[in-house]
């Protein structure tokens, strides 16, 4: 259509306008037809957000997505530019987008009576089509429809009442495209009201004057539902004129969890290091969100983004490539142990319930990542025997190591542990895999052992033989205990 340049031509071509929900429908049912995917980038909502929403455009609805924060809501807004044309003819020079065909405003009816078939037109990219706003309490109604400018007035010397003194909001702006309200609550009561005749008529009107637009847009929201149910923010008859009502989710399953984590989180560091992130400690980041979202100290109505095991990966791939520099070592392989290093990127995630405030967020995020470790290991060794490594530190063997410790130490220093290298290989280790990978799936192996409270470890000796152990008598104490009860007069020995 960039051959198109005049109204005349225009005219004389065989492009019509549509309104702009049946646009978008159009190009949704063509998608659906051909088998093109909807909504890239969007994993886990295959089976009950992507139908409900393709529901919503093919009734022509106006509709909000309510969702916990880290659920994709504002991702999904921005993915429905992709339903609208290429590019549509707009009268050039408008605030508001106008159709050449069927111009709203009182200036570009003028042109278009004044220059008829001559007047020249433009054509709008749709990435321009969609406007987007983020609700806050000091937002007005002019910033959202408009207000009539006494500047402008008096320097063309109109009378106030005229079209042409109007000062364009945020939703004139958005005319034949899209409009996104972010957190709908948050906008004040009586802003809300102001909403109403664009989503019943499809027209606002400015200020108390005769001035009313007929606009063609599709109005979409996002909202945090304790905010739109519990608190009541978004008033009623708001609420009846929006046409669906859509509920995100957090990933049902660990296997879409990482699929997320995977496409956002950056991992792939530019320079001379290879990143090889082993798939355990993939899911041992996740399952600290799980983990989250369960635990009863952390409060369950603010949710647990997604951007917690994503901002953790990043942080567990940072620390793991400065052990690497320091040792001179070619990979980064994160441990599982790195995922005690990125406790900034997790206790920042959550809020805590009185007795998570009581406990502290650190500590909170350090029993949430032994869980998920223990979840992970359960998962991978079920019905694996571990006692030849157990036994080894219940003798009174002990590895002081850290997340510092270079790769070749960690396997030099595990050596003489009988058992824990084929434990480590169970892991999916490759025959002849750098030290890097090595010494993480021994790591794995450990934390894993600790996190079932078979070993013990502390920050300062590294792994032992777990508490319970070292509390327990020997089998040479329980018989010298054995003799001292029968024989009278004895003195009795206590252990714990």
């Amino acid at each position: 259509m960039a051959a198109i340049h005049t109204l005349g031509e225009l005219r004389r071509s065989s492009r019509r306008s549509r309104p702009v929900k049946q646009e978008i429908r159009d190009n949704l049912v063509r998608k659906l037809q051909t088998g093109e995917m909807l909504f890239p980038g969007i994993i886990g909502y295959d089976d009950s957000v992507i139908p409900q929403l393709v529901n919503a455009i093919l009734s022509k609805h106006n509709f909000i997505l309510l969702g916990l924060r880290g659920q994709a809501k504002s991702r999904i807004l921005r993915g429905l530019v992709d339903l609208l044309d290429n590019e549509i003819p707009v009268v050039p020079g408008c605030e508001i987008h106008d159709d050449p065909l069927a111009p709203l405003c009182a200036a570009c009816r003028t042109r278009a009576a004044t220059e008829g078939d001559e007047m020249l037109i433009t054509w709008l990219p749709r990435e321009a089509r969609y406007v987007e706003k983020l609700a806050t309490p000091d937002v007005t109604i002019a910033d959202m429809v408009g207000d009539i400018d006494p500047i402008k007035a008096a320097q063309a010397g109109l009378n106030l009442a005229d079209e042409l003194t109007m000062h364009y909001g945020l939703l004139p702006r958005a005319n034949r495209g899209i409009f996104a309200i972010n957190e709908l609550p948050d906008l004040a009561g009586k802003i809300q009201v102001g909403l109403f005749n664009i989503l019943q008529e499809g027209d606002v009107q400015i200020k108390g004057y005769p001035i009313r637009l007929k606009l063609d847009v599709l109005l979409v929201f996002t909202a945090n539902p304790e905010d739109y149910t519990a608190r009541g923010k978004i008033i009623t008859p708001l609420k009846d004129r929006i046409g669906s009502e859509i509920r995100t989710h957090y990933p049902a399953t660990r296997h879409n969890a990482m699929a997320i984590t995977r496409q956002e989180a950056w991992t792939e560091r530019v320079g001379a290091l290879k990143v090889d992130v082993p798939n355990y400690v993939r899911e041992v980041v996740e399952e600290v969100a799980f983990q989250a979202r369960a635990d009863r100290k952390i409060d369950k109505r603010s949710g647990v983004s997604q951007r917690l095991p994503i901002t953790t990966l990043e942080l567990v791939v940072s620390n793991a490539e400065r052990r690497a520099l320091a040792n001179g070592e070619g990979t980064v392989a994160p441990r599982v142990t790195d995922i005690y290093a990125a406790l900034p990127s997790i206790t920042g995630k959550f809020e805590l319930e009185y007795e998570g405030e009581l406990r502290g967020a650190e500590q909170v995020a350090r029993d949430l990542i032994r869980s998920a470790v223990g979840s992970v290991f359960t998962g991978l060794f079920d019905g694996v025997d571990t006692r030849t490594v157990v036994e080894w530190f219940d003798l009174g063997g002990s590895l002081p190591l850290g997340d510092s410790t270079s790769a070749d130490d960690v396997i030099a220093q595990t050596r003489s542990v009988q058992g824990l290298r084929e434990l480590a290989e169970r892991t999916g280790l490759a025959k002849g895999a750098p030290a890097p990978l090595v010494a993480s799936a021994i790591d794995f192996v450990l934390e894993g052992l600790y996190a079932q409270k078979k070993i013990g470890r502390s920050d300062e000796r590294g792994y032992s033989a777990a508490e319970s152990t070292q509390r327990r008598p020997s089998r040479r104490d329980e018989q010298v205990m054995e003799e001292e009860i029968r024989i009278p007069g004895a003195k009795k020995k206590y252990y714990n």
